[in-house]
This record gives C-alpha cells, sequence and structure tokens, in this order.
C-alpha cells in the first residue's frame, strides 16, 4: 500500500475546471514531481492535498486513512507537512525560534507547568531547542541560528522554512517551488537537502519549474496541463514524452509571443 495516494482528484472554480481527474501515489523515500506550463493547476493539486482546499471529486489518502478536505492542523499531526511557494516565515524571530514554532504539535505539557516554569516544562523546551538546533544543522544553517530570519538571503530562507516543516517530523513533504527565486548555489544547496530528506525515509512530493533539479533528484515525475495529467512516469521517459514537449513548447511560444507584444 502507497503511503500517499491521490485518486481521481478535481475541483472547479466559478465553472472553470482547474484541476480534473488526477492520480498517482507516493512511496517512503521516494521523489514525486508535479510539473506543468504556469496555470497548469500545480499549486491548486498541492492545496486540495494538504487540505487548503476541499476537493469537488476524487479523495486523497494518507497510510491508507481517508483524509480528503481534512484541515491541514489534522493532516500534520497525522504526518504531512508542507511549504509554500511564497515564504511563510516570522521575519521578526529569530532562525531558532522559527524552527522551535514547527515543534508545537509535538509538546505535550499544561500552561502550568510553563507559567511556574517547572521541571517538565524545562525538559520539553530543553529537547525542543535541541531539536531545533539539529535541524538547523541539517539544512545549513547552525551559524544562523541567533540572526533575525528577516536577515537571512532569499535561499536560506527557503531551506529554513523546509527546516520548519521537518520540525513536524512528516512521513510525506509536499514542498512548493522549494528553490524559485534561487541562484544556481542556493538551487544546489535545496537539490541536496531535498534528496537528503527523501533519503531519511519521508516521502517527497515536490512542485518545481527547475526541470534540471527534477531531472536529477525525482524517482518519478507527474505532468499536468491545464489542469489534467498528461504523462507520468520515470523522469526519462516523461523528457521523451511528445505531449510533454508539446505542453512546453506551446507554453514556451505563448511567453515568446506576449514578450513581443
Amino acid at each position: 500500500m502507497s503511503l500517499l495516494r491521490v485518486e481521481g482528484l478535481g475541483i472547479d472554480f466559478g465553472g472553470l475546471r482547474a484541476v480534473n481527474d488526477v492520480g498517482f501515489s507516493l512511496d517512503p523515500g521516494r521523489i514525486v514531481s508535479v510539473i506543468g506550463p504556469n496555470g497548469a493547476g500545480k499549486t491548486t493539486l498541492f492545496n486540495m492535498i494538504s487540505g487548503l482546499y476541499l476537493p469537488a471529486r476524487g479523495r486523497v489518502t494518507l497510510g491508507g486513512e481517508d483524509v480528503t478536505g481534512m484541515e491541514p492542523h489534522l493532516l500534520a499531526a497525522r504526518g504531512l507537512s508542507r511549504t509554500f511557494q511564497n515564504l511563510q516565515i516570522f521575519h521578526a524571530m529569530t532562525v531558532l525560534e522559527n524552527v522551535e514554532a514547527g515543534h508545537h504539535l509535538h509538546e505535550k505539557g499544561s500552561v502550568v507547568a510553563d507559567l511556574l516554569s517547572l521541571p517538565s516544562a524545562r525538559r520539553r523546551n530543553a529537547a525542543t531547542r535541541e531539536s531545533a538546533y539539529a535541524l538547523l544543522g541539517r539544512v545549513g544553517l547552525s551559524r544562523a541560528a541567533g540572526h533575525e530570519a528577516g536577515s537571512l538571503s532569499y535561499g536560506a530562507l527557503k531551506r529554513l522554512e523546509i527546516a520548519r516543516a521537518l520540525a513536524l517530523k512528516p512521513r510525506v513533504l509536499l514542498l512548493d517551488e522549494p528553490a524559485a527565486g534561487c541562484n544556481a548555489v542556493e538551487t544546489e544547496e535545496i537539490d541536496r537537502l531535498v534528496a537528503d530528506v527523501a533519503a531519511s525515509g519521508v516521502a517527497v512530493l515536490l512542485v518545481e519549474h527547475d526541470m534540471k533539479m527534477v531531472m536529477r533528484i525525482s524517482s518519478h515525475i507527474v505532468v499536468l496541463d491545464h489542469g489534467e495529467k498528461i504523462a507520468e512516469g520515470e523522469p526519462a521517459a516523461v523528457a521523451r514524452d511528445p505531449r510533454v514537449v508539446e505542453a512546453y513548447l506551446g507554453a514556451q511560444a505563448g511567453e515568446d509571443t506576449h514578450a513581443d507584444g
């Protein structure tokens, strides 16, 4: 049984079929990438899987449990975490505090213990801090732990958001364009980090425009165009698929025409 299974997922916005009949599966330690031209429905698909949108059709199962339309915090408690295309960082907090905030679902204790600074609360806080430091080391941000998050470079902020998502101890991690806006060096750092996360046994679902990165690290690729799945398979096979080539060439031609006009 696959850890994450998406079956016939679809949603409409004002009569427009944004995503229709999309399905695939994801296993532990694997990286499945969802690609397609702008407006293909990739982020909308992510939003349905992660509970931000309620699908009109189809279902999502996590570990065999039907979690279709389940609220994001309930999905997080079941082991599904995600990052966003637009950064969701607390810029005025320190880098360490941002990662500590990601541990909230796994912290068990009472308000009274925290208010009175009882030994149980101090032990819990120490454990959270130790875990946060370890995650910062994993993403290469240990030296920035005490810095205000807003002072980091864009690429570092992307890695910080991944660290915070990992603080939830996910079984499935959804990454929405983790390398968007990054330079070549930053993209390579994120490339290695995503591969490392998958190697640790986490199932990774990735939306990314950087095709070199996608082809390097993906186990399986799903291709969307106008909300429909037009191809899927191993990277080499997908790259040769005429429908994929046509979708991307068509999108590029449209961009060139718009630029000329």
